[in-house]
């Protein structure tokens, strides 16, 4: 019925066009351990070690408990738009569905406990942390480091990493990474971007006024993508139980490249957040920022950092942690 891809992406880059088939190149933005020694697929032949048995599992979850304030709002917007839900059932059919499966099916690897065993252990540990249906996972070769998610209506989802950000992440921040995806799944992200995108793509082909509302409508998605990408990275954090974890993949996917991952610092990375906060604290700086921002599909890596290492102190995030630990031992008593 519907598909959309939805990326992790770490910088914030603006889509090719609105459409179904919509990726962003590289971004996802976080999750990472320590960066440094602890680096992991440097080497051929390197093997994960999957072993996340004190990790808090959220056998109640639900999306609305990590949801971002910004993406449920901007969600409410969507949802009012008149038809946004019958234009885009009539405009997606079958075929989009079978082109988008088949494309993947022909050009990447099926992740599996016989193939690439490791990297399927890390998506089943991160869905069942989240309570989620583990979707099929694909590796696709790729220099750019990127992981994306396919939903489409009545079939399995299947999230996509690229080979590239494989050989740039550490095991946990991959899993990290995998958690953003899932969250996007978790918070049925993908019927909402693939709706807005099909209206917003109808709208610029009417007269006159066509353009101008598919421009307002452009705007409007790019805020709730922006939102969105938000709540993805909670679910990330939720997963990886470490706040350090999730940042340190958003500063890898802004600057950082294997052979100097034990030189990157995470702490330092949270000053450059807070140094961006004051240079744009000003009249002048206030309309730069939103000048920069409001074309792009992902929040800025610095931001999307500081997001996280505000949420991971809040005690929304601790409530959460305390409420699956208590169902967890029930469970075990």
């Amino acid at each position: 019925m519907a598909s959309a891809t939805l990326s992790f992406l770490a910088l914030p880059q603006r889509p090719r066009a609105l459409s179904s088939g919509f990726r962003h190149p590289s971004v996802f933005g976080l999750s990472s351990v320590s960066i440094g020694s602890n680096s992991v697929g440097r080497r051929r032949g390197f093997r994960f070690s999957v072993c996340r048995a004190a990790a808090v599992v959220f056998r109640d979850l639900d999306a609305d408990d990590f949801r971002h304030p910004l993406d449920k709002q901007n969600t409410l917007i969507l949802r009012a738009i008149p038809g946004l839900n019958d234009v885009g059932k009539a405009l997606l059919g079958t075929v989009t569905e079978q082109v988008m499966l088949l494309e993947n099916i022909g050009t990447s690897v099926l992740v599996s406990q016989n193939q690439l065993s490791d990297l399927h252990q890390l998506m089943i540990e991160a869905a069942q942390i989240l309570n989620i249906e583990a979707p099929d996972l694909y590796v696709r070769q790729s220099p750019v480091p990127n992981a994306y998610t396919l939903a489409i209506g009545g079939k399995k989802p299947f999230v996509v990493v690229h080979t590239s950000l494989v050989e740039l992440l550490t095991r946990k921040e991959l899993q990290a990474v995998l958690a953003h995806e899932l969250g996007h799944l978790k918070c049925d992200h993908g019927v909402w971007l693939t709706f807005a995108n099909i209206l917003t793509l109808g709208a610029y082909s009417l007269p006159g006024l066509g353009g101008l509302i598919a421009q307002r409508l452009e705007e409007q998605l790019f805020r709730w993508l922006r939102a969105a990408e938000l709540t993805c990275d909670r679910a990330a954090l939720l997963v990886a139980q470490d706040p350090k974890v999730v940042i340190s993949v958003l500063m890898k996917l802004a600057g950082g490249i294997p052979s100097l991952a034990d030189q990157l610092n995470v702490d330092a990375f949270l000053e450059q957040a807070r140094s961006y906060d004051k240079a744009s604290s000003s009249p002048a700086g206030w309309y730069i920022r939103n000048a920069q921002t409001r074309q792009l599909s992902h929040p800025l890596p610095v931001l999307r950092a500081r997001e996280i290492d505000e949420w991971s102190r809040s005690q929304d995030y601790q409530i959460l942690l305390r409420r699956a630990a208590q169902v967890n031992s029930l469970r075990k008593v």
